[in-house]
């Protein structure tokens, strides 16, 4: 077989063809995958909030904010990673295509070690910095120490599928995330009510399989035949590559890593209001991430999609492709959202029978669900601007707004307007709403005529 047969075997190639339908092709079965990997933490939660307790599944919730930091940096290495390969795709430069796997993979077992480390010594300092209460605390640090342990699985597993998004491939790691789900499910179960383990089970059962699905991606990259390849003793750190990969990369992930940190300034606001509300607000947050995946399942798309554009120099296609991608993302958030704010009480109790936690949970998902089709214009731009290897204006934009408004309006509502969860949980669309003005402003602005940004690893 070719490598050109091979190559459009596996590799979706989104320099021509209709754009809708190319954007849609690349973002259902990423959308599909990340409602999967949503599932690991949110069955969590479903299984210790019915059969543990309030207590057990306000310290899930409450570990939430500290392990997105550290995956949200890893994520925008990834981010780098995919647009630089992308890149090198959309240009047909195979050659440094395979140096660009090769490196990315190198550098992530290298993270791995690095990651794993932090975590496990944050763990303590982390959870006193956010006031967990002492009724929580200890679970949750079983939680996160067990959790922390495994992350390896969870890193190596997110960067090699984002090799394969940015070569157009969304089916095999939607395959691979159904399976390990299904198996997150059952060893939940067979751990919290076959074992009676707890908190302690479903933390477990979580990390058995993320490296599954780790396994399950390594064992794919190192098979295959196409241009993608992970050669084993190929395996280096190309210097230029990384370079190039940390130029987008990097803003991306401290970008990230920062509003989580702010997150956790508002989880400390909700922790003051006891454990009945820090349950309803990790519900709401669940539900949250749910509500999100449309419109980061899309980002991911306008990445990919700009990043092969420009490697194939049709500045055009690629601006197209980030106005066809908003108006996307933006209906389908709409529909959820009118559903989910119809069906609120179901969708709460999920997670717990308890009435004060969905009480909680209602109110916080009916005031923010209809103000996230404002991030959704966010999260896109900001996947396109990366795609144009431009990662350091929605990085200082989404950090002014996401954290410096966000943490202005807390400041100043809890201490002059009045303390209630309701003003606490608004904190959120105050920044979505900053930020989309300014991100608007700034798109046009910078991009509104076309002009090429000479990829920084080129």
């Amino acid at each position: 077989m070719t490598e050109q047969k091979t190559r459009r075997s596996t590799a979706r190639d989104m320099t021509r063809g209709p754009i809708a339908a190319q954007v849609l092709l690349f973002a259902l079965p990423l959308m599909l995958g990340n409602i999967f990997q949503m599932l690991y933490n949110t069955v969590d939660s479903i299984v210790v909030g019915n059969f543990v307790g309030t207590q057990a599944l306000a310290a899930v919730g409450s570990t939430t904010m500290i392990i997105n930091m550290l995956v949200f940096f890893f994520n925008g290495f990834s981010i780098g990673a995919g647009v630089v390969i992308g890149r090198y795709f959309g240009a047909r430069d195979m050659n440094h295509l395979h140096k660009a796997v090769e490196t990315t993979m190198a550098a992530t077992f290298v993270l791995c070690l690095l990651f794993t480390a932090v975590g496990l010594a944050g763990v303590k300092p982390m959870l006193r910095f956010m006031s967990t209460p002492e009724d929580v605390f200890g679970e949750a640090t079983v939680y996160l120490r067990i959790y922390f342990a495994g992350l390896s699985g969870l890193l190596v597993y997110n960067m090699g599928s984002g090799i394969l998004r940015a070569v157009g491939d969304t089916a095999r790691p939607l395959f691979f995330l159904v399976l390990t789900s299904v198996l997150n499910i059952v060893l939940d179960l067979v751990f919290v009510l076959g074992f009676g383990m707890g908190i302690e089970g479903v933390a477990l059962a979580t990390i058995l399989a993320q490296f599954v699905s780790a396994a399950l991606t390594l064992v794919l990259l190192t098979r295959t035949q196409d241009i993608y390849r992970l050669s084993w003793g190929d395996l280096h750190i190309d210097g230029a590559i990384l370079k190039g990969i940390f130029a987008v990369g990097l803003p991306a992930g401290i970008q990230s890593v920062i509003t989580a940190f702010s997150n956790v300034f508002v989880q400390s606001y909700v922790n003051a209001f006891g454990s009945s509300c820090m349950a309803g607000w990790s519900c709401y947050n669940k539900l949250d991430q749910f509500i999100m995946l449309p419109m980061q399942s899309m980002a991911m798309a306008s990445t990919t999609f700009v990043s092969q554009n420009m490697g194939a120099k049709q500045l055009k296609r690629a601006n197209r492709g980030t106005v066809t991608t908003v108006a996307l993302s933006v209906g389908i958030t709409a529909a959820i959202a009118a559903a989910l704010y119809l069906f609120a009480a179901p969708a709460v109790a999920l997670f717990t029978n308890d009435p004060a936690v969905v009480k909680f949970g209602v109110l916080f998902l009916r005031a923010n669900v209809f103000f996230l089709l404002f991030n959704c214009v966010n999260h896109v731009l900001a996947g396109a601007l990366r795609g144009r290897g431009d990662s350091r204006g929605p990085m200082i934009i989404m950090i002014a707004c996401f954290v410096a408004v966000r943490q202005l309006y807390l400041f100043v509502v809890t201490r002059f307007v009045a303390n209630t969860p309701l003003l606490v949980g608004l904190g959120y669309p105050v920044g979505w709403v900053s930020c989309c003005i300014v991100e608007l402003i700034y798109f046009f602005v910078r991009w509104g005529k076309h002009r090429p940004e000479p990829p920084p690893e080129l």
